[in-house]
This record gives C-alpha cells, structure tokens and sequence, in this order.
C-alpha cells in the first residue's frame, strides 16, 4: 500500500512549491515510485515540477458525462474512464502525475466521482509513494479519494493568522471521510527562529510543527524563469529543510507504536 502524503493551505501559503519539493525528496531517497495528484482546481503543480498536462481527470470525466455516444468497443463507463486517466497520467523518470482539474460543473457527480475513486485508488496501487496537492478546504480529497492519508502536510506562512487557518483546517480534517494519520505543521518562508508570538499561537492551535520551509531565492528564480524545482540547485536550503522533513515523518512512520 501507498505511503500517501496530502498537502493543504490557503492560497499563497506556498503549498504546491512545498508539495513539489516533497516529490523530488522522495524521489532523490530512491525508496520506490512516487505519483504526484494535483487536486487543487486551481491546478499549479506542474508548473512546479515543470511538466506539461494535456488533459485532467474533469475534463475526462465531463466528456464521458456529456458524450451521446456509445464507449468505444461495448467498453463500460468505468473501464473508459480508467483507460483515459491512464492515458493522461504525465510520466517522467523521476515521478508520474495525475491533474485532477477543475470543479464540477451543474448537476450531480456522484455517480462519476464514485467511478473516479475506483479508478485513482486501482491506479495508486502502482506507487510506492503519493503526493496529493490539496485545495485549501480539503473537499476535493474527500470526494475524489477514499484512500487513507499517511501524513497530511497543514502549510501557513509565518503569522499569527496562518496559524488560525491552520488550525481551522485541522479541524475540518475531521470532517472527511477518510482516516488521516499523522497530521503536521509547515512554516513556510521562514526561518527556524520563529517568533514567540508564533510559537504560542502553535500551541494553543494543538498543532505539531514539522519544520519551517526558509525564503530560498533559487525557488524564486525557478518561479520567475518558469523552470520546474527539479532544476533547483542540489544544495537549496527549501530543498534541504523538505528533504528533513519527509524523512522525518516516514521514520516516524516506521517506527513501532509506542505501548
């Protein structure tokens, strides 16, 4: 079974370029193939691993939906639709990705959406290792997944209203239909040093701080040139506090439950 990592946050926290560190930190510790899902409608992730996607999963699933025409050789709906995914997943040595696309459109979707669960957790069987990059509220993961979550990733930026955020988010963690291990905090764009004021507000949240992601100019230069982080330099400080991080958290993952 997958070990799946979820990533959640709102906007400009810098959650997706979290989420594409932790795909090439995964990927550089050789322990097995990784698939990366962007689930945020406003789908970035590529960007961030400086791949191309022709086609996302909505836009799949809408054509089937609104197609009058029969599926191609007798096939059902279900294998179509798997056929297609699987067709469009972007493959690279390094990672494979899946674009979830954008929202639904008018009308229900839970005959499709339940066809999308079997087909994403058949095709995750294939990894050793999945990377969800959320929408802030985390419905997506709910709708479009019942596969458990290992580690769900909560990203804020280095303020006392992040925090709240975070702490909202966790919350609504709850709420899913699925079950969710181990839950952390990532600061991103800061230093280790964190404020007391910060600190605090962290604890009164009931959230466990991971790590703290620094302002690494080399991602800025990767952002502004339209190169994918896979092209930042080996020696990256983002790099190297997501590397800690994601070997953190899967050996404590490893580890023997406590009695």
């Amino acid at each position: 079974m997958a070990f799946t990592f979820a990533l959640a946050g709102k906007g400009g926290t810098g959650k997706t370029t979290t989420a594409a560190l932790v795909v090439r930190a995964l990927y550089e510790q050789g322990a097995g193939t990784v698939l990366a899902v962007d689930a945020d409608p406003n789908a970035c992730l590529h960007e961030s691993l400086g791949v191309t996607v022709e086609r996302s999963v909505g836009e799949i699933t809408e054509e089937m939906l609104n197609s009058t025409e029969a599926t191609p050789g007798g096939m059902s709906k279900n294998a179509w639709l798997e056929y297609n995914v699987q067709r469009f997943v972007v493959e690279e040595r390094e990672f494979d990705l899946l674009s979830m696309g954008r929202p639904e459109g008018a009308g229900c979707y839970c005959y499709a959406n339940n066809l999308i669960r079997g087909c994403l957790n058949d095709l995750s069987r294939a990894y050793d290792y999945i990377v969800m990059d959320n929408e802030a509220g985390l419905e997506h993961l709910s709708r479009r997944t019942t596969r458990d979550v290992d580690a769900l990733l909560i990203v804020s930026d280095p303020s006392v209203r992040g925090i709240r955020t975070a702490e909202r988010l966790n919350a609504l963690a709850d709420e899913l239909e699925i079950e969710i291990g181990e839950r952390y905090l990532v600061i991103d764009r800061s230093s280790d040093d964190l404020d007391p004021a910060l600190m605090n507000a962290i604890k009164e949240a009931g959230l466990k701080l991971l790590g703290t992601v620094p302002e690494d100019p080399g991602v800025i230069s990767c952002d502004l040139t339209g190169q994918g982080l896979f092209d930042l330099d080996n020696d990256s400080p983002a790099l190297e506090a997501v590397r800690t991080m994601v070997a953190t958290v899967i050996q404590a993952a490893a580890a023997p439950a406590s009695e």
